[in-house]
């Protein structure tokens, strides 16, 4: 099965983790790149550009024209992918926080009819009610509930 994870990039080592665990399982992983181009074109790792992004004011063209190429790259894994498993961590004080990128994927996989995985319970959230509308599996962490 060719899954797609979704994320929080604050997730990015869990991601790369349960990628591998997946690939045992004999899946196909797709995952957002490790480094996106920096502002001089130089390759940098996708944490350093997360960190860089949440400081950026909103007119540093290159932080967001990465952001742009950034989701629409991952709404086509998303696209090519059978299911989608969504790495929903804890973050900001929120038990399996689920931000607003991700949830764009959410939607976007419930659009095109695709079994949506919560790695973790639908946390509670403003918008639990349309995570809940998507009726997505929780698998709790075990990776074999994937089917």
């Amino acid at each position: 099965m060719k899954i797609t994870i979704c994320g929080s990039i604050a997730f990015y080592e869990e991601m790369l983790s349960k990628k591998k665990e997946l690939e045992a399982l004999g899946h196909e992983v797709l995952v957002p790149p490790s480094e996106v181009r920096g502002a001089n074109g130089e390759l940098i790792p996708v944490s350093e550009y997360y960190a860089l992004r949440k400081a950026a004011a909103d007119d540093v063209a290159w932080i967001w024209d990465n952001k742009e190429r950034a989701m629409r790259d991952h709404f086509a894994k998303v696209v090519v992918a059978d299911v989608i498993l969504v790495l929903n961590c804890d973050k900001k004080g929120v038990a399996g926080y689920i931000g607003a990128n991700t949830l764009l994927e959410m939607g976007l996989a419930f659009y095109l009819n695709k079994k949506i995985y919560l790695f973790n319970p639908i946390p509670s959230m403003d918008y639990r009610e349309e995570i809940l509308g998507m009726r997505p599996q929780i698998i709790n962490g075990d990776l074999n509930l994937i089917v």
